[in-house]
């Protein structure tokens, strides 16, 4: 069952795959506008998080994320067809990109006579552990994994595993000290 925003500005209701957990806010519906998941539950948001304005999911037929408990995700474009997983309390600063790789390309729609086995689990492309800090305007590609308490700083590039409580920064990223 489709789900309308009651605060919501555009007339459209959330896709019916798309799950807020208790006391979550999304934005508005607007951010799926180029959501086009086929999947049971192509957006999981746990309970007390928010999905604020400029976040846009732009998913495509096998594309799910699933996003924690009390996480902030603040304009980020999250563009994937596998699996994106955002931990507890992780925050997403103003237009960070998560996404399958550098280059974006639409995501080739199914024709009517093709079959898909949407049961079949997707390999998890992206995952942020919790209480990781993405700065603002960082780039997240495939193969990233941002390990607890991870700090990724502005506008930094990331595709590989990041230690827990690191510091990373720059084009390409690179380890610049540790919170601990």
């Amino acid at each position: 069952m489709s789900t309308m925003l009651p605060h919501d500005w555009f007339p459209r209701p959330l896709p019916a795959n798309v799950v807020l957990g208790e006391r979550s806010w999304c934005y508005s519906s607007f951010s799926c506008s180029h959501y086009r998941s086929q999947r049971p539950c192509g957006v999981r948001v746990g309970h007390d998080s928010g999905i604020y304005h400029g976040t846009f999911f732009d998913l495509g037929p096998d594309g799910e994320v699933e996003i924690g408990n009390y996480a902030t995700v603040v304009g980020a474009i999250i563009s994937t067809n596998a699996r994106v997983v955002i931990g507890d309390y992780a925050f997403i600063s103003h237009e960070v990109v998560l996404a399958d790789s550098f280059a974006a390309q639409p995501f080739a729609e199914q024709s009517a006579t093709e079959t898909r086995n949407i049961s079949v689990p997707t390999t998890t492309n992206i995952q942020l552990a919790k209480n990781c800090w993405i700065g603002a305007r960082a780039v997240l590609i495939s193969g990233a994994f941002v390990g607890e308490g991870a700090i990724v700083g502005a506008a930094a590039v990331v595709d590989f595993t990041v230690p827990p409580y690191a510091i990373v920064a720059g084009n390409p990223a690179r380890i610049v000290g540790s919170v601990k």
